[in-house]
């Protein structure tokens, strides 16, 4: 069950502590592990990233790029309500990233000095997407739609086969609105094999996209050798909400970083008790109609708060002081809360 705590000045700050050590321990059994599979893959290539994607996936595919015919076949597959979903979420993210665009300048001073920034886009980028117990094709759209917007000349994007050695086909479907080539390899082994490139494996400049902490070790282990985004954690969101919001999309909202994996974390902040327990029941009877409740349970079990404090002011304070991954504002007048 979740845990529901009273803020008190004690108790929510000790819940930060055991946040922040989550990660740790699995860190020091993880590196060995990686770093192997790194040295195999940048010494023997193909061969050692098929070995490994039997060995943790199940079935190596027969081919590991996948054609632009067979795309076209997968995406048949797909349900036409979802197809027309990806395409409006692709438009929505490239509206919001279109504005963030930066331009390059050129100055001259009047003794004949110039000065100025280029910008330019990366030649190659290579985007990892997870597919094996979470596949989120929005995970595609987001890195690879401002990729392209940002300049970057070509996309590689790995994406682990499903067991039987197939790709998802959902996945594939975001691939084409905004992708290039698409490889079915997984794990620490594609982010090597991105980084050091293979005989089937176009080395890259840069990698991106979210993973379970071995491909996380990976990238942290691979920087310098290739450029990556960012050295992520566990996922965690926190909800600040007060008595306007809906504890069903509280529940929903929670439960969409809690699922990633059983080190996720997921509180909500509010100071109207009554909130806090019809979320908690919104929590219970929503988790048993999902695929994967097992690890929404572990997750909530472990590292999921529900803490009612004594005002915004001191929810606040609290969300600061953990500065979460994501971050809600559910209130009445969020705007007032923001800054």
């Amino acid at each position: 069950m979740i845990t529901t705590v009273v803020a008190d000045g004690k108790n929510e700050y000790e819940f930060i502590d055991l946040l922040k050590k989550r990660a740790q321990n699995s860190d020091k059994n993880v590196v060995p592990i990686v770093s192997e599979i790194i040295e195999n893959v940048a010494e023997n290539g193909d061969k050692a990233v098929k070995e490994y994607t039997v060995k943790f996936d199940g079935k190596a595919p027969e081919k590991v790029e996948i054609t632009s015919d067979e795309i076209d076949s997968l995406i048949e597959k797909c349900d036409k309500d979802y197809l027309e979903t990806i395409k409006k979420a692709a438009a929505n993210i490239a509206d919001f990233h279109k504005r963030q665009v930066q331009q390059s300048w050129l100055t001259t001073k009047n003794n004949g000095v110039m000065m100025g920034q280029r910008i330019r886009g990366l030649k190659r980028v290579g985007i990892y997407v997870p597919g094996g117990t979470a596949a989120y094709p929005s995970s595609v759209l987001m890195n690879a739609v401002p990729a392209k917007i940002a300049g970057v000349e070509e996309i590689i994007m790995c994406t682990p086969p499903q067991k039987d050695g197939t790709p998802n086909p959902n996945i594939i479907a975001a691939a084409k609105v905004a992708g290039d080539r698409i490889f079915l390899m997984g794990g620490a082994q594609a982010v090597a094999a991105l980084a050091y490139g293979t005989e089937s494996v176009p080395k890259v400049d840069k990698i991106v996209g979210p993973g379970n902490i071995f491909v996380a070790t990976a990238k942290k282990l691979l920087y310098g050798t290739v450029d990556i985004d960012m050295i992520a954690g566990p996922s965690e969101i926190l909800i600040i909400a007060d008595k306007s919001a809906n504890p069903k999309f509280l529940a929903a909202d929670l439960m969409s970083q809690a699922e990633h994996d059983r080190l996720a974390s997921a509180i909500l902040l509010t100071d109207c008790e009554e909130l806090a327990k019809e979320t908690e029941t919104e929590l219970e009877k929503q988790m048993t109609a999902l695929s994967r409740k097992d690890i929404i349970r572990s997750s909530v079990d472990n590292f999921g708060a529900v803490i009612v404090c004594s005002d915004m002011s001191q929810a606040i304070e609290f969300a600061n002081e953990l500065a979460p991954e994501h971050l809600e504002v559910c209130c009445e007048n969020p705007m007032e809360y923001v800054g």
